[in-house]
């Protein structure tokens, strides 16, 4: 009797162990599921949900690369990181002056060709001069190009009055940029960086496309565009101020849109969805192409050599800069030839040292 009531407390064990073995591994699995899933979820819809970027319909990018590159899986490690900075790059046009779909030029009077010269000579505005002094006022800067430019029979006489008119607005953009980054290398030499300081940068940040706030980074891409190549391409770009999209959209450097606000080439192919964006005026137009310029990844070659310029004698070498623009135009590497024989045939390096003539003490001393 004793041996069976064993045996029986043996089983007994037995049978409780194996329903042990069962129950333990599945109520494993669904605490597990309630617990850990939900968080797994979540981790992976915030994670792998696609980019949903909302765009100001009247200022995006001029750019396609952006659009290309976020659906291009086989880019190298190095064109991702690009691809990164490039998404919050779709606003760093926000603060300049594009035109809406809507929109139409606020400046009712645009002034003739023949009063521009007349402004000029009053107020002692001359290349020759300018070349003596590596002086400009940018007061002289003006909204629009006039329409008789084209109609100046001189290629002297019309190409000297497009650069009068295109070269205050590229030293004023430089000399902005320049503050920039003479107030950036301030902020660095600190021992703690204030509050304002840091919104600064916030800004700066945004303005250059630098989504991780990589320093590095905005101390390559905040720099000046050497004068003699800014007047160069808006000279190719406008046929020396005389293109349609020069004279009906501010347009100075051709640059591309394809969010519908813009003037439609007439030789593009229908089915061409993008335009030559416009501008409300002259100087919005530098602000975006020195932009693009000093932001885009096809340009990044070109950033990289103007920082080894400034590393070895501080100063920006137009001619041999414009060698990593091939990729501005399809016309690639001749495109460059191009601007080359403009800077020289043009004499234009005598405009890269050209500063604003001050205003104040204050300006003087900051500049």
């Amino acid at each position: 009797m004793v041996k069976k009531k064993i045996y029986k407390k043996k089983n007994s064990f037995k049978d409780y162990y194996q329903s042990l073995v069962r129950i333990v591994p599945f109520s494993l699995i669904l605490i597990f599921s309630f617990s850990v899933l939900p968080t797994l979820s979540n981790y992976f819809k915030e994670s792998f949900k696609s980019n949903k970027i909302i765009i100001n319909a009247s200022k995006k990018t001029f750019d396609k690369t952006f659009n290309a590159t976020l659906n291009n899986k086989k880019e190298s490690n190095e064109k991702e990181r690009d691809i990164i900075q490039d998404i919050f790059s779709w606003s760093i046009f926000d603060d300049i002056d594009v035109f809406g779909k809507d929109e139409e030029i606020e400046n009712p009077e645009r002034l003739s060709a023949s009063t521009i010269e007349q402004l000029f000579i009053d107020t002692g505005y001359d290349l020759k001069k300018v070349r003596e002094t590596q002086r400009v006022n940018v007061g002289n800067k003006l909204t629009e190009l006039p329409k008789e430019l084209k109609n100046i029979q001189s290629v002297k006489k019309r190409k000297e009055l497009f650069i009068k008119i295109v070269l205050p607005l590229v030293v004023e953009e430089n000399t902005r940029i320049k503050l920039d980054r003479k107030k950036l290398f301030k902020i660095l030499n600190k021992n703690n960086t204030s509050t304002l300081d840091k919104k600064w940068l916030d800004i700066k940040f945004k303005q250059y496309g630098i989504k991780n706030k990589d320093i590095a980074i905005l101390k390559i891409r905040m720099d000046e565009i050497p004068v003699s190549l800014a007047i160069a391409q808006a000279a190719k770009e406008t046929g020396w101020g005389s293109s349609r999209f020069a004279q009906e959209g501010n347009a100075l450097f051709g640059q591309w849109t394809w969010s519908g606000e813009g003037i439609k080439p007439a030789s593009v192919d229908k089915n061409a969805k993008h335009k030559v964006a416009k501008f409300k005026i002259l100087k919005a137009s530098v602000e975006a192409y020195k932009r693009n310029l000093n932001t885009h990844p096809s340009y990044e070659k070109f950033r990289k050599e103007r920082a080894i310029q400034r590393d070895n004698n501080g100063k920006l070498n137009s001619l041999e800069l414009v060698k990593y623009l091939d990729k501005y135009a399809e016309t690639g590497v001749e495109y460059t030839k191009v601007l080359v024989k403009i800077i020289e045939q043009n004499s234009l390096r005598d405009y890269d040292e050209v500063k604003i003539l001050p205003t104040s003490l204050r300006i003087k001393n900051l500049i």
